[in-house]
C-alpha cells in the first residue's frame, strides 16, 4: 500500500500539480484520439507544454517585479498584517496533510470528469495548480474539525469536483462575452470576481466606450502598444513609490527594498531611482511573456481539445487559467490590476478602522500578485460589458473581495489562522468561508450539511449552464444597443463562431477567438 501512497504523491505533486505538464498531456491525449501522426502528437504537446513554461515564466518575473514595490508599499503605509499567497500557505500545509491533499485532489479530478461526462456542466478544468490549491484548502478546513482521513478524502473529493465544473458555468456568460466564441472556458478560482466585474459592468458601463478604443493625442500614439503603456504605468509607480519611501524612512532602509532575490541594496540616491526605472520595465517585460504564452497555448491546445471533445467528454470544454483572457483587453488589464490594489488598499483601510476594532478580522495587506492577475481578469470581464467604467469599479470590488473574504476564511483555518498568509483568491475565500462555517455543527451533522452546500452550488450551476449558457443569453447585448455602431462587431464582420454574440473586438495582436468545437 505505501507505494500506491508513493505513485498517488508523485503523480500529484510533480504531474499534475505542474499545469505545463497537465495541458501538454491532455494536448497529446486530444491529437491521438484526433489520429494526428506522432510527429504532430510530440510536436503540439510540447508547444503546448512550452506555452503554458512561457505563461509561468511571465508570472515569476511579475513575481520578482512586484516583491520590491510591496516591500516599498509597506514601508510607506507602515501597515503589517496577512498577506494572501496561495502557494505560501499550500507549502505550510504539505508537512502536515500532504499524502490526504493528493488523494483528494485525484478523487476530485475523477469526479470533475464524471460530472463533465454526465451532466450539462462539460468542463474539464486544466489549472492544475488551483487544483491543488483547492485541495489543500477543503483538505484544511475539513480536518480543522478532527475528521478522519476517509472522510476527508471522501467528502472534499465530491466538493472540490463539483468546483471543478460549476465555476467555470457560472462564469461562462461572461467569459463567452469576453473572447467572443464558446469554445474555451476560465478555469481559476478567482471566479466570484469576475462574475462580479462582468455584471458591474452592465449597471455602470452602458454608454462607456472600450478601455481598447481609448483616444490618444498624436505625441501619446505610442502608448497604443500595450507592452509600452504597461512598462511606463508601472515605472512610475515605482518611482512615486521610491520617492516616498525615500523621504519617510531615509536613505539606510530605502536602500534596502531592492534586497530580495538577486537584487543588491542600493548604493545611493541615483542608483535607488534607476533601480526604480529597471523594474518597471521587467513588469513590462513580464506582461509581454504571458502574453506570448497564451498565444501559443491558444493555438495548440484548443484544436487538440477537439478530439477529448468528441471521444472522451463529448462537448466539453477547456477551462483555462485567467490570463487566457489578457489578450483580448489588454490595456483592461492594467486598468484592472491598478484598479483592484486600490480597491485591496481601501479594504485594508476599513479592516484597520471599521472591522478589525468591531470584530477582530485579521488586517490584509494587498499582495500585488494576485491583484494583478485576479484584477487584471477582472478588468477584462468589467471592459467586455462596462468598458472603461466597467474595468475600473468591477476590478475595485475585485479588490474588495480579495481582501475580506481572505479575512473571513482565516476564522476557520483553525492552526493555520496563525500563519502570516492565506488563500488569496475569490472563490478560496467565499467556498473555503462557507465550508469551515458549516462544518462547525460537528460530526455527522456537520457533513450532512456541507454535502448539502456542495449540491446547493452544483445545483445552481446546471441551472445557470441550462437557462442562461445554452440559451445563449449575452450579458453586453444592452450595453450594445446603445453604443455607436463603429464600437460593435457587426454581423457581416463577425466570423461564424461570433455572429451569434455582438462582442468587444479584440486589439490588434490578440489572438483570434479558438475556432469551433
Amino acid at each position: 500500500m505505501g507505494w500506491f501512497v508513493t505513485l498517488a504523491t508523485f503523480l500529484v505533486n510533480e504531474i499534475l500539480s505542474e499545469p505545463a505538464y497537465l495541458i501538454g498531456i491532455i494536448t497529446a491525449v486530444g491529437l491521438i484520439a484526433m489520429k494526428k501522426s506522432t510527429g504532430q502528437i510530440i510536436g503540439g504537446a510540447i508547444k503546448a507544454t512550452l506555452g503554458f513554461l512561457l505563461i509561468g515564466a511571465g508570472a515569476g518575473l511579475v513575481t520578482a517585479s512586484l516583491d520590491p514595490l510591496g516591500t516599498m508599499i509597506q514601508g510607506v503605509t507602515g501597515a503589517h498584517g496577512v498577506i494572501p499567497t496561495n502557494e505560501a500557505i499550500v507549502g505550510i500545509a504539505q508537512d502536515q496533510f500532504g499524502s490526504r491533499v493528493a488523494w483528494l485532489m485525484i478523487l476530485g479530478f475523477v469526479v470533475s470528469l464524471l460530472l463533465a461526462r454526465f451532466t450539462p456542466l462539460r468542463y474539464v478544468f486544466l489549472t492544475g495548480h488551483h487544483m491543488l490549491f483547492m485541495a489543500t484548502l477543503l483538505t484544511v478546513v475539513l480536518a480543522n474539525g478532527g475528521r478522519s482521513t476517509v472522510a476527508v478524502v471522501a467528502v472534499g473529493g465530491v466538493l472540490l469536483g463539483i468546483m471543478l465544473v460549476a465555476m467555470p458555468a457560472f462564469a461562462h456568460p461572461w467569459t463567452k462575452r469576453v473572447t467572443g466564441s464558446d469554445t474555451v472556458a476560465i478555469g481559476h478560482f478567482g471566479t466570484a470576481g469576475y462574475i462580479v466585474a462582468g455584471a458591474t459592468g452592465r449597471v455602470v458601463g452602458k454608454r462607456s466606450r472600450s478601455t481598447e478604443e481609448m483616444k490618444l493625442p498624436e505625441g501619446l500614439r505610442f502608448l497604443r502598444d500595450s507592452m509600452v503603456a504597461t512598462a511606463l504605468s508601472m515605472l512610475l509607480i515605482y518611482l512615486v513609490m521610491a520617492v516616498l519611501l525615500l523621504v519617510k524612512e531615509g536613505q539606510k532602509t530605502a536602500f534596502k527594498a531592492f534586497a530580495t532575490g538577486t537584487g543588491t541594496v542600493a548604493t545611493g540616491t541615483g542608483n535607488y531611482l534607476m533601480q526604480s526605472v529597471m523594474q518597471g520595465l521587467q513588469f513590462g517585460i513580464a506582461v509581454a511573456v504571458i502574453l506570448f504564452g497564451v498565444r501559443t497555448i491558444l493555438g495548440e491546445l484548443v484544436p487538440a481539445f477537439q478530439g477529448i471533445a468528441q471521444k472522451v467528454v463529448p462537448g466539453a470544454l477547456p477551462a483555462l487559467d485567467a490570463p487566457i483572457v489578457f489578450p483580448y483587453a489588454q490595456n483592461a488589464v492594467l486598468i484592472g490590476f491598478i484598479s483592484s490594489f486600490t480597491g485591496g488598499l481601501i479594504g485594508l483601510a476599513l479592516l484597520t478602522w471599521v472591522f478589525n476594532p468591531a470584530f477582530g478580522l485579521a488586517l490584509v495587506l494587498p499582495g500585488l500578485v494576485p491583484h494583478f492577475f485576479t484584477g487584471g481578469a477582472a478588468g477584462v470581464y468589467g471592459n467586455a460589458t462596462g468598458g472603461r467604467r466597467g474595468a475600473l469599479v468591477g476590478a475595485f470590488l475585485n479588490g474588495l473581495l480579495i481582501t475580506f473574504l481572505p479575512a473571513l476564511l482565516l476564522k476557520v483555518l483553525g492552526a493555520f489562522g496563525d500563519q502570516n498568509t492565506t488563500f488569496g483568491d475569490a472563490d478560496f475565500g467565499w467556498f473555503g468561508a462557507l465550508i469551515g462555517n458549516a462544518g462547525k455543527a460537528g460530526g455527522a451533522p456537520g457533513l450532512v450539511i456541507i454535502v448539502l452546500l456542495g449540491l446547493a452550488v452544483l445545483g445552481g450551476a446546471i441551472l445557470v449552464q441550462k437557462r442562461v449558457v445554452d440559451t445563449g443569453w449575452d450579458p453586453g447585448a444592452a450595453r450594445d444597443a446603445l453604443m455607436p455602431r463603429e464600437s460593435v462587431v457587426a454581423p457581416a464582420e463577425a466570423s461564424a463562431t461570433t455572429a451569434t454574440y455582438a462582442k468587444v473586438p479584440p486589439p490588434a495582436g490578440a489572438p483570434a477567438p479558438p475556432p469551433a468545437a
